[in-house]
């Protein structure tokens, strides 16, 4: 999968001590009025798009069908590879007691089927998450516009970014 940006923490540090590595997989999905599910933490103030964690067992496919399902009651059907941003995170900005490298696989597609049956994680209720269906030049907008107020907001902000702005070339060609 194509590489669309790197995106590091200053802070950082040189080498791979205690580096954790996550990886993840989201999607930009259509449906049929051209409308995209985007997800708004409204307690952090950052959009993102749905998608999350590959969990022990699961492809790529698999861990992105459960977080869309679990994110937006919807099912997909992946049409396409948009790429993939890699995330270097600092503990020194987190209350966590390790350094991060994430890896999201991202793509694109289509709603197959809507269900409004939301399930959300206690963590991200108690974010106040709230899922909103807008047009792909929205939803860039509205990245563009998020002010998050925490440093993983931050990151969020810059990779959506990234991936829907990747997609809409995509689009364009």
């Amino acid at each position: 999968m194509k590489l669309i940006k790197e995106i590091y923490d200053e802070k950082f540090p040189n080498n791979d001590c205690g580096l954790k590595i996550r990886e993840a997989s989201r999607i930009i999905a259509m449906d049929e009025d051209g409308l995209m599910p985007i997800l708004f933490v409204s307690n952090k103030n950052y959009h993102k798009i749905p998608g999350g964690g590959i969990d022990a067992g699961e492809d790529k496919v698999k861990a992105l069908a459960r977080e869309v399902i679990e994110e937006t009651g919807c099912t997909i059907e992946i049409s396409g590879e948009v790429g993939q941003i890699i995330e270097y995170r600092s503990a020194i900005n987190f209350n966590w007691n390790w350094n991060m490298k994430q890896t999201s696989y991202c793509y694109w597609g289509k709603i197959v089927s809507k269900d409004n049956n939301l399930k959300f994680t206690e963590e991200e209720i108690d974010e106040g998450y709230k899922l909103l269906w807008v047009p792909l030049d929205a939803a860039i907008k509205l990245v563009e516009d998020d002010k998050p107020s925490s440093f993983e907001g931050a990151f969020i902000q810059k990779r959506e970014l990234a991936i829907l702005k990747q997609f809409k070339k995509i689009q364009e060609l």
